[in-house]
């Protein structure tokens, strides 16, 4: 596959980078198949599919780092990692970003909540000072070898204080050298509107189905000026329902046959995780 770089791909502004969130080397894998360029790995999802825990502030940052290194070696397009707060200090934060890009990583999403933090989309969020928080990304930015490297400034001051207060953090985190901005939760279509004309500035909207941000389409955003969609619970939702269904019926009935619908064939599993190409070195060095 022709890897083009996040950067390469922001430059093209005809198009919006729709970044589907990914928790696991399989659901990597799978993105890429079908033919994303690009993929978020998802710390709501990281902190469900490693620990079996909601996302509330239990995911550590070696766990954070470990999914990464498997999900970044699991495929050849570019992965986007939710940093979370960058557990900890600036110092932490410039860690953070010389292992992650270290391992091929292709950028963060920073955050400016309180540590523990949550999901954007929970009740009960509060926010750092703008003050603490810009240090940390400057740490980010410098950290960085390569200006490939996308630092998504994120900023969730939206619930616990104004909209107007985002904004202007969402300004203040741009004009401190943060690529991309990423004002978390905006409640309506016309909030999403106001984000987009008031911030000069590459901008992500969060796609959380049932969120508390309007669900729109790829192509609305665009038109409505934004430039990466991530929808990062899409993929883990659909397996959540999936394995229920197939699980609820191999408890009652001792079977699956009434499942098998919502099921990959064998044949077709070891396509994704390229078992023919494993057939083959082992031939190659028997």
């Amino acid at each position: 596959m022709n890897r083009r770089s996040l950067r390469e791909q922001l430059e093209d502004k005809n198009r919006i980078i729709v970044l589907p969130g990914v928790f696991d080397a399989l659901s990597a894998r799978i993105a890429e198949q079908v033919g994303f360029s690009a993929m978020f790995q998802t710390g709501y999802g990281s902190s469900a599919a490693l620990l079996g825990m909601p996302d509330f502030g239990f995911l550590n940052a070696g766990e954070t780092v470990d999914n990464a290194r498997r999900i970044i070696r699991a495929v050849d397009v570019p992965v986007l990692v939710d940093a979370d707060t960058g557990y900890g200090n600036p110092l932490n934060v410039w860690r953070l970003v010389r292992d992650l890009e270290s391992f091929g990583a292709a950028g963060i999403f920073l955050e400016d909540q309180v540590w523990p933090k949550r999901c954007g989309h929970m009740a009960g969020k509060d926010v750092i000072p703008k003050d603490d928080y810009l240090p940390k990304l400057k740490a980010a930015l410098e950290a960085r070898r390569s200006k490939d490297f996308i630092i998504v400034a994120r900023t969730d001051a939206r619930a616990p204080v104004s909209l107007e207060e985002a904004i202007e953090r969402g300004k203040a985190y741009r004009k401190a050298g943060a690529d991309v901005i990423f004002v978390e939760a905006p409640r309506s279509v016309a909030e999403l509107k106001k984000v987009a004309d008031e911030i000069d500035a590459p901008l992500v909207a969060n796609m959380i189905e049932d969120g508390v941000t309007p669900n729109l389409p790829a192509k609305e955003l665009l038109k409505l000026g934004y430039r990466i969609a991530v929808f990062p619970l899409s993929g883990l939702y659909s397996a959540t329902y999936a394995m229920c269904e197939v699980f609820e019926e191999l408890k009652k009935t001792g079977a699956t046959k009434r499942t098998r619908r919502i099921m990959v064939t064998f044949k077709d599993f070891n396509k994704f995780v390229d078992l023919q190409k494993y057939m083959g070195l082992e031939k190659r060095y028997r």
